[in-house]
């Protein structure tokens, strides 16, 4: 009886190699600072390119050739493939990931970081869980509070001062309040919010509750949530991302 067998490849396998990154970033965005945590946790160096939303760096043709979108972040990773026959001289390339959620996959599935601490949990049901919760801040709350939104909310409001900060409070207590019936129902927390281990869930709440935490939102409300808010926020690698900790950050907001 023959077998089926694969013809011998042509030259060896490719040797992966750890990208480098660039992170396109804000120091108040909280996209932005999720990647800066995420890349933090996972021990991968970066270097940061301010990009001031508030002058309008993020409108220029350089930007908006990485970013259609005109908003940040934007994570540029740089490669290099090599073979053994090529003794290290391997082809560069790099590409740009204009959406943080997409940035933090990458983060998770490259193949030359899969030695980085994971993100994702192993069961397919707690990934499930981790992922809704990412959702929940992620598309429910964060595109309706954001700089351009609130922007757009005052010039429709031109008489109320106050009208750009009570819309986002408004949407980030509805999320809030779904993220903990989410925690709570689930019973899914526990020193962070999928188990003891650090998820995307955490890497992606943090940020929203600095957010929240601007417009006057008392996150005490939700108990479970704000448990885990602590102890997250006192991990090193988060406290070095807070917005207050920036390049870019003015003086007169840093710690």
């Amino acid at each position: 009886m023959s077998t089926l067998q694969q013809a011998p490849s042509s030259s060896p396998p490719p040797l992966l190699q750890i990208p480098t990154f660039e992170l396109y970033t804000y120091f108040r965005s909280s996209c932005s600072a999720r990647l800066r945590i995420a890349l933090s946790l996972k021990s991968l160096a970066y270097t940061s390119t301010p990009i001031n939303l508030l002058q309008g760096a993020q409108l220029s043709p350089t930007h908006t050739s990485l970013n259609p979108s005109r908003s940040v972040p934007v994570l540029v990773v740089r490669s290099t493939t090599t073979s053994a026959e090529l003794e290290g001289n391997g082809e560069e390339t790099t590409f740009a990931i204009p959406q943080s959620l997409a940035a933090l996959e990458y983060l998770e599935e490259a193949p030359s970081l899969l030695h980085t601490r994971r993100l994702l949990p192993l069961s397919a049901t707690a990934r499930a869980t981790v992922r809704t919760l990412v959702g929940i801040i992620a598309c429910d709350v964060q595109p309706l509070t954001n700089l351009r939104v609130q922007k757009r909310v005052r010039s429709l409001n031109p008489n109320d001062a106050n009208a750009a900060t009570a819309w986002a409070k408004e949407f980030t207590e509805a999320g809030f309040d779904a993220f903990e019936a989410v925690l709570r129902g689930l019973g899914c927390a526990g020193v962070y919010c999928v188990g003891d281990e650090v998820t995307m869930a955490d890497v992606v709440l943090v940020p929203a509750v600095w957010a929240a935490e601007r417009v006057g939102v008392d996150v005490g409300r939700w108990e479970v949530m704000a448990g885990v808010f602590g102890r997250v926020s006192e991990l090193e690698e988060v406290r070095g991302a807070h917005w207050r900790a920036q390049a870019d950050t003015p003086v007169e907001f840093r710690w």
